[in-house]
């Protein structure tokens, strides 16, 4: 089974496609400053079969490709980070000095 997952800019939204078909799908928001992943969802027919961990893991080292802070608004996406101490330095951090 392979997992395949690239970005729909005009969509808004990164896809996972096992073995070509459509399987899941992450939506985001995008600024000049940061990227905020706002829902996952994964097709009931892929769910347990690491399609949502490749979806998150592809779009969070997207995000530090790009070198833009996310912010989790996706619970799915907050909970990965949280299993996942290496992607800690991609959040979004509310800097002391704004007001």
């Amino acid at each position: 089974m392979a997992i395949e997952v690239h970005d729909v800019p005009e969509e808004k939204h990164f896809a996972a496609l096992v073995d070509g078909v459509p399987a899941g799908r992450v939506e985001y928001l995008r600024t000049a400053g940061l990227i905020a992943y706002t829902h996952t969802e994964v097709d009931p027919a892929f769910e347990g079969k690491g399609v949502g961990s490749a979806l998150a893991k592809a779009v969070l080292d997207q995000a530090r490709e790009w070198q833009l802070p996310v912010l989790p608004q996706c619970p799915f996406i907050a909970s990965y980070i949280a299993r996942h101490p290496e992607y800690a330095d991609v959040v979004y951090r509310r800097s002391e000095t704004a007001g």
